[in-house]
């Protein structure tokens, strides 16, 4: 985990602020109370990594910027979701005030989104794939979980670790910061 080492707790709401209007905004509407009309398309639903969150909520002065950038983008979009590996990894930067990362998180706009049967059996192909390839190094099984959440219950997945992902979980559609 990026550093910071446990100070998100003691930040005001958990974010002390910085995350600026990343809520969604209603959209315009007529004064009939109808909204607006446009091209009817459906909502995009991206999964988020961890490292996109923490990195504003830690802020990171490098990755920081770019990461709550992207998150206002594809919150304009559609629905942000993170599985439960996200979910706790985020947790542990709050320590003992893991509440606090809950709101943090609602304050964001991401949604909880448990893991699926199928996501969990699709994490392990690709780790097992991956096992055999390199000997399990450098990896954990959590960044396959991730993967196997996004591409069965996701459209994309926000994340800056494209290489990884574009490798082991090809039809998913990645947007990197």
């Amino acid at each position: 985990m990026p550093g910071g080492g446990g100070q998100a707790h003691r930040r005001k709401g958990g974010d002390g602020g910085r995350l600026g209007p990343l809520v969604r905004q209603p959209r315009p509407q007529a004064t009939d109370g109808r909204h607006y009309p446009g091209p009817a398309r459906r909502a995009v639903i991206t999964a988020v990594d961890s490292s996109i969150i923490i990195d504003v909520l830690e802020p990171d002065p490098d990755h920081g910027p770019a990461s709550r950038e992207a998150l206002r983008r594809c919150l304009r979009e559609g629905s942000m979701v993170a599985c439960d590996v996200v979910w706790a990894e985020v947790a542990t930067a709050f320590g003992h005030a893991q509440a606090h990362a809950v709101e943090a998180l609602g304050e964001i706009g991401i949604a909880y989104s448990p893991m699926s049967e199928d996501a969990a059996l699709r994490a392990a192909a690709c780790w097992y794939r991956f096992r055999r390839r390199s000997a399990g190094k450098g990896r954990i099984v959590a960044d396959f979980l991730v993967g196997g959440h996004a591409v069965t219950q996701a459209d994309r997945l926000l994340t800056r670790d494209r290489g990884f992902y574009r490798d082991y979980f090809k039809p998913l559609t990645l947007v990197v910061p």
